[in-house]
């Protein structure tokens, strides 16, 4: 697929969020000269020929309320670690959960998901109920909590 000046406007000005009233696509199109339907078609286009990947929520959890934040890294037997995965990913307080390799000796851990509390003490007892409901007992894991917070944005494109 080859970009259009109307796709490069469409991806300018989808870039940096979409705006929070009840017909985003709408406005978006209202501010770049197009329907409503032109946009949701060629945001739909540019995604199956790959150009955009990825289409998500960045949701800044601090401003919400939620203070603890933490990576929950799992040692998962390569045999059952996409099981276990789509299993944390079914859970209501995981937001975000993938597999990556692991790098022996020093980082045993292939499964990561992402949980936000309120404070500490919140998401650990998240992580106890999952193991306990998930039957994840025997499944080495650590609980990494954030330290720092860091600016949170989609991708930027020239």
């Amino acid at each position: 697929m080859v970009l259009t000046e109307p796709d490069r406007r469409l991806i300018a000005a989808i870039q940096g969020g979409l705006p929070l009233v009840s017909h985003p696509y709408a406005e978006i199109g209202r501010r770049i000269g197009m329907t409503e339907e032109q946009v949701l078609e060629r945001i739909g286009r540019m995604q199956e020929s790959g150009i955009i990947k990825r289409f998500g929520v960045v949701v800044r959890h601090h401003e919400l309320g939620y203070r603890a934040n933490a990576m929950v890294v799992w040692d998962a037997p390569d045999g059952r670690s996409a099981e276990i995965g789509e299993a944390l990913g079914a859970q209501a307080c995981v937001t975000l959960c993938y597999q990556r390799p692991r790098r022996l000796p020093d980082w045993p851990y292939n499964l990561f998901c992402m949980i936000h509390g309120r404070n500490r003490e919140t998401v650990l007892a998240q992580v106890e109920r999952m193991v306990a409901e998930l039957g994840l007992d025997d499944i080495p894991r650590d609980i990494l909590f954030s330290g720092q917070r860091f600016k949170q944005r989609g991708a930027r494109y020239q």
